[in-house]
Order: structure tokens, then C-alpha cells, then sequence
């Protein structure tokens, strides 16, 4: 057994007792100013990352740093409240724990929200944005290495954001009346914000917003046939588009401002999901 196979079972080991008897059928990872969806669950049971072996404290504000089981619209839900970004110094497989564990867990589906840069001229900060596809411009993935006993070797990416869970994502923002827009997510490695080139780069090469995160989940996640959406808050506009400086704190602040929306989608997505 591979150091990173022991350290999935060991972490799934953890979390199974000690949110036992629940069994979650869906996952949402929660991202910078996100944490408040893992309120909105009911019957919680919390469980802090220092009581699962394997999981690091997150170090970004706006991330807390626990799971959370319990029921969203009557589904059992896990919520992941604090990312391990590949910026803080994780290795890929580190980044990628957590959605291997929920697939140890039985979870079938996984919710991935982020709060990105917005690259579309039509985007403005608190846009909400289907993920429809991704690049991974991180220079890294989890799957790289020996493989893992439950990975797929090459999953396929052509459609790394299920079909089915985006039309149902697009059903409930129109029975909601939510503006949600779709388009592509370019991941990047970070910590610091892109300069006004490389916001062109990709701008010319397709993307439509941009962060630091959830590809690798992603990856690692369809690697294990895990169903994967993927929600992005706009927060601000890339660096050069809106002449400001850009700042952690104006990502908390859009995405306290829309968070009345999030939490509807998420809420409606996972109802139909558990349906």
C-alpha cells in the first residue's frame, strides 16, 4: 500500500466515525468567503481537520477548517469548509485528499465553488458562472506518479463538469430567476494575482475567468468517477480589466454580497441531485 493510499484510508477511517451513522451522498467544497453554505446544513455533526489525520489547517482567511455532515434539502451532504491550496507549499496528492476521501465515503456527486477573477468583458463582480471546462495552467496534477489503487491511469477530461448536473444547475437558476452564466475556468498555481499579460494569454486562448484552485480536485476526482460541478463567484475583474488594485479582501466582500444567491443554487442543485 502507497503512503498516499494509507493516508486516504486512514482519513476516511476518521471521518466515517465520526460522522457515523450519516452517509453523504453529495460533497460541497467551499471556497474563499463560501464557508457560510456549510451553516445552512441541518443534524451537523463538525469535524475539525486537527481530528483527521492527513488534513492540514487551511491558511487562507476565509477558509475555516473542518467537515461538515449533515442534511441540505433533506440530502446527505458532506461540506468541505477550507481548501488545501497547491500555493501554500501542499503536493498535488495533498490538494486532491479530500475528494478521494469522499469518494472512501460513498459520495457519488461533488459540488466544487470557488471565487475567481473575471476575464469575460461581460463579467462584473458578484457574476455567477457555471464551469463548463477547464485549464489546468497549474503545471501540476494529482494523478502524476505512481498510481493509486482506485485512479483511473487516463480518466477522460472531455467533460470534466457533468452534462447532466450543469442542465440541472441551468433549471434551478431559471425556476430561482439567478443570473448564472457559463464558461471556461483557467487554474492557475498562484499565490500571486496574474499580471495584465498573462490576463491576455488567456483571455486570447479561451478562458473566461480565473483561480487558483479546484482543477486538481477535479482532476483527481473524475480519476475516481466522481460526478463533478463546478460554480465560480466572479469577485473582481482580472488584473488590467478593471484598473484597481486587487485585493483579498474585495473577494470576501462580493462574495458576501451574493451569497443570498449561492446558497438558492446550491440549495436547488443538491434537492434535485438527491432527488
Amino acid at each position: 500500500m502507497s503512503e498516499v493510499t494509507a493516508a486516504i484510508d486512514a482519513a476516511a477511517k476518521a471521518v466515517r466515525q465520526a460522522i457515523a451513522p450519516r452517509k453523504p451522498k453529495v460533497a460541497i467544497v467551499l471556497g474563499s468567503g463560501l464557508g457560510f453554505l456549510g451553516d445552512e446544513l441541518s443534524d451537523a455533526v463538525r469535524v475539525p481537520y486537527a481530528k483527521i489525520p492527513g488534513f492540514p489547517q487551511p491558511g487562507v482567511v476565509g477558509h475555516k477548517g473542518e467537515l461538515i455532515a449533515g442534511l441540505l434539502e433533506g440530502v446527505p451532504t458532506l461540506a468541505q469548509s477550507g481548501r488545501f491550496h497547491l500555493y501554500e507549499g501542499h503536493a498535488p496528492a495533498t490538494g486532491a485528499l479530500p475528494v478521494r476521501v469522499f469518494h472512501a465515503l460513498g459520495v457519488k456527486a461533488v459540488i466544487l465553488t470557488n471565487a475567481a477573477g473575471g476575464i469575460r468583458r461581460t463579467f462584473t463582480p458578484g457574476t455567477l458562472m457555471l464551469i463548463a471546462d477547464h485549464m489546468n495552467m497549474m503545471g501540476l496534477n494529482p494523478l502524476s506518479g505512481h498510481l493509486l489503487e482506485g485512479d483511473e491511469r487516463f480518466p477522460d477530461m472531455s467533460d470534466p463538469y457533468d452534462s447532466g448536473l450543469r442542465a440541472i444547475a441551468r433549471a434551478v437558476a431559471t425556476e430561482e430567476k439567478i443570473a448564472l452564466e457559463e464558461g471556461v475556468y483557467a487554474g492557475l498555481l498562484g499565490p500571486s494575482y496574474e499580471t495584465k499579460a498573462e490576463i491576455e494569454m488567456l483571455k486570447r486562448i479561451g478562458a473566461d475567468a480565473v483561480g487558483m484552485s479546484t482543477v486538481p480536485e477535479v482532476i483527481a476526482a473524475r480519476a475516481r468517477g466522481l460526478k463533478c460541478l463546478g460554480i465560480s463567484t466572479v469577485t473582481n475583474l482580472a488584473a488590467g480589466l478593471g484598473g484597481a488594485m486587487l485585493a483579498h479582501s474585495e473577494v470576501l466582500e462580493v462574495a458576501e454580497r451574493v451569497k443570498g444567491d449561492v446558497a438558492r443554487l446550491v440549495r436547488g442543485i443538491v434537492k434535485r441531485i438527491g432527488a
